[in-house]
């Protein structure tokens, strides 16, 4: 599997879905030519919070267009949503392990201004690979029509929307979140779940995410 480059689509925070196939394959390919689709982790992440999962959104420039090209995709600003965003993952990781441990990597990501969001989620993406100890290989498509060669197409595999293909090798790996004893365990929320909650064991978690067989 490591041999086998993915191509993925753009995401903000990413489930642990997507790192855990990030981790397995040794070229990830970024799709910058699809439109963009609502109601997908293009511009979205899911958290735990004390009431249950939280969906944190970023706002974009819908304009005239129907069919906008993700990388033409511009970030709205009409509401402060880098500081909502931040309030509420402070609310619900602050008594995590390793909230402190992270958030001074995490917080600059959200005073920066953005002016589109693939710059935004690249930028997250990069981060978030640092934290992980892992390669960030990242290669963005030239052509939307064309896959790369030998390359596992994943663009609409990993997704919130329940039609979704699902990725068949995924099997969550269980780790103690902050609300587990309310909730139980809520599997495949963004990845600041998992480095909050399990810091650097956050690879292991990850790589047992994959049943390569």
């Amino acid at each position: 599997m490591a041999d086998t480059p993915i191509l993925l689509s753009t995401a903000y925070f990413a489930p642990v879905n997507y790192y855990a196939r990030v981790i397995h394959h040794e070229q990830v390919f970024i799709e910058q030519f699809e439109h963009f689709n609502k109601q997908t982790y293009r511009n979205r992440c899911v958290i735990l919070g004390a009431n249950g999962p939280v969906p944190l959104v970023v706002p974009v420039v819908k304009g005239r267009e129907k069919k906008i090209l993700l990388k033409n995709l511009k970030i709205a600003y009409d509401e402060d949503w880098q500081r909502n965003h931040w309030r509420t993952l402070f609310s619900a990781y602050n008594s995590s392990p390793f909230f402190e441990f992270y958030k001074d990597e995490i917080y600059p990501l959200f005073e920066k201004r953005w002016n589109y969001l693939l710059d935004l989620n690249l930028e997250t993406h990069a981060v978030i690979c640092d934290l992980l100890e892992t390669d960030n290989s990242v290669e963005l498509t030239n052509d939307f029509e064309h896959v790369p060669k030998n390359t596992i197409n994943f663009r609409e595999n990993i997704s919130p929307k329940n039609k979704a293909k699902k990725d068949v090798a995924f099997q969550p790996e269980k780790y103690t979140q902050v609300f587990s004893e309310r909730f139980g365990f809520t599997p495949n929320l963004s990845i600041l779940d998992l480095l909050f909650n399990e810091g650097p064991n956050s690879y292991n978690v990850l790589k047992s995410s994959i049943n390569a067989h």
